[in-house]
């Protein structure tokens, strides 16, 4: 496996993971309006405008999972069915929170959906703490819509305070 900052070329292959995992994720658990624009072409459009800030995990050469962060927010993480249950995901996952400190912040937060229960059992093994619901104000063509999710968080570096940046 290896980590390499994604390109043009990969925007393709990451709206696939993006769709499909979306829709693992998030179908039946977020508002109809939201589940009825997120089609295979809005993932693809996504897709290719965040490629500066996205990151791939490759094995034997093929896009298999993907993290976009911006700041101190941790806001994709996806992986290839294929992929899940390896390392793919950690790894992923440890690169977000290097980038998030490289931006300058001692926290990092993420949002999940409130029914998606394997991302949540997944973040709380690594180390992030639940800090509750919120509503999250997911993009939309028609406007931002109001999604339950739970602000998970997870202090960087082991070591820092609440009053630190981000």
């Amino acid at each position: 496996m290896e980590l390499r900052p994604a390109r043009d070329e990969d925007a393709p292959a990451v709206a696939r993971i993006w769709h499909e995992g979306w829709g693992d994720g998030h179908r039946g658990n977020v508002p109809d309006e939201l589940a009825a624009v997120r089609t295979p072409k809005s993932f693809g459009e996504r897709a290719a405008r965040r490629v500066g800030d996205t990151v791939v995990a490759t094995v034997e050469g093929a896009v298999a999972g993907f993290v976009m962060v911006v700041e101190d927010e941790v806001e994709q993480v996806y992986v290839a069915r294929r992929h899940r249950g390896t390392e793919v995901a950690t790894a992923l996952l440890a690169e977000a929170e290097r980038r998030v400190a490289a931006n300058g912040h001692r926290r990092a937060w993420l949002a999940v959906v409130a029914g998606n229960v394997r991302a949540r059992r997944f973040y709380d093994r690594k180390g992030w703490v639940d800090e509750g619901l919120f509503d999250h104000l997911a993009p939309s063509a028609a406007g931002p819509v109001t999604v339950p999710a739970h602000r998970y968080v997870k202090v960087l570096g082991g070591q820092g305070d609440d009053q630190a940046k981000g």
